[in-house]
C-alpha cells in the first residue's frame, strides 16, 4: 500500500510545496507536473498511480495553493506563471527526490500534462543533471520555449489528432525539430481530443487512448529510470 502527504522542499533558496506519494518499496523518482487547473485531486491521484507502480512520485504545487475549475481563470493563471520560478520548483522537486533514501536507483524522470507537459519538456531540457527522462502529454505553454539542441535526455510524447490547443501540425513540427537536432524522442498521436488522459473530465476522456498512453509511459519510464 502506498502512502502520501504534502511536503516542503527547497527551490533555489526558498520553500516550495508538493504532494509526495511513496511506493511500498524503494524505486526511481518521478516529478508529476500539473495541468493549468493547479494541483488538483486528479494530479494527486496520478501521483498515487505512479507510486502503485513502484515510483516515488512528487507533484510540485506551481500555483502555491491556487487552483480553479474555470477555464478562463486557468488560462489567466497559466499566462501569469513565472516560468523561471516554475523551473526552480521543478528542479527543487528533483533535488528533493534525489536526496530521499526511498529513491533507488538515484534516477528521476519528469512528466506533465497540458501546461505541465510543456513545462516537463522544458525542465528536461534545462536540467539534464537532475532528470534522466521526460514525458510530455499534449504540452502547451507559449512562454516555455524549448531549444532542441540542448536536449540530452530521452523524451516520450503523447499528442491528440483532434487537439485544437496543440494542433497536430504544431506537435509534429516540434517532434521534427527534436529529431532534426539528433535527439531522442518517441512520439505517439492518438485519435482523441486534448486532455484525453484526464478521467476527471468525461467530455474529453478517452479510455482506450488513455490506457495505451499509460502502458507506453510505464514501459518508457521503466526502461530509462530503472
Amino acid at each position: 500500500m502506498t502512502s502520501s502527504r504534502m511536503v516542503e522542499f527547497r527551490a533555489n533558496g526558498r520553500s516550495a510545496r508538493g504532494y509526495l506519494s511513496l511506493p511500498k518499496k524503494p524505486g526511481p523518482g518521478i516529478v508529476v507536473v500539473q495541468e493549468w487547473w493547479g494541483l488538483v485531486d486528479h494530479i494527486k491521484e496520478l501521483a498515487d498511480r505512479f507510486a502503485a507502480e513502484g515510483f516515488v512520485a512528487l507533484a510540485p504545487d506551481l500555483y502555491n495553493g491556487e487552483k480553479t475549475k474555470s477555464p478562463d481563470e486557468a488560462g489567466k493563471m497559466l499566462m501569469a506563471l513565472n516560468i523561471g520560478e516554475a523551473a526552480k520548483d521543478m528542479k527543487g522537486a528533483a533535488d528533493y527526490l534525489h536526496a530521499l533514501d526511498h529513491v533507488q536507483p538515484k534516477t528521476v524522470g519528469i512528466l506533465g500534462f497540458c501546461m505541465g507537459g510543456q513545462l516537463a519538456l522544458y525542465a528536461a531540457t534545462e536540467f539534464p543533471e537532475q532528470f534522466s527522462a521526460g514525458v510530455d502529454f499534449y504540452g502547451i505553454h507559449p512562454n516555455a520555449q524549448i531549444d532542441p539542441a540542448r536536449l540530452k535526455v530521452p523524451i516520450l510524447a503523447h499528442f491528440a489528432k483532434q487537439d485544437h490547443n496543440v494542433p497536430e501540425a504544431s506537435a509534429r513540427a516540434l517532434v521534427e525539430s527534436i529529431e532534426t537536432s539528433g535527439k531522442s524522442i518517441e512520439a505517439h498521436f492518438y485519435d482523441a481530443d486534448h486532455a484525453f488522459f484526464n478521467d476527471s473530465r468525461p467530455e474529453v476522456y478517452d479510455p482506450e487512448a488513455a490506457s495505451l498512453a499509460w502502458t507506453r509511459t510505464l514501459d518508457f519510464l521503466n526502461r530509462h529510470l530503472r
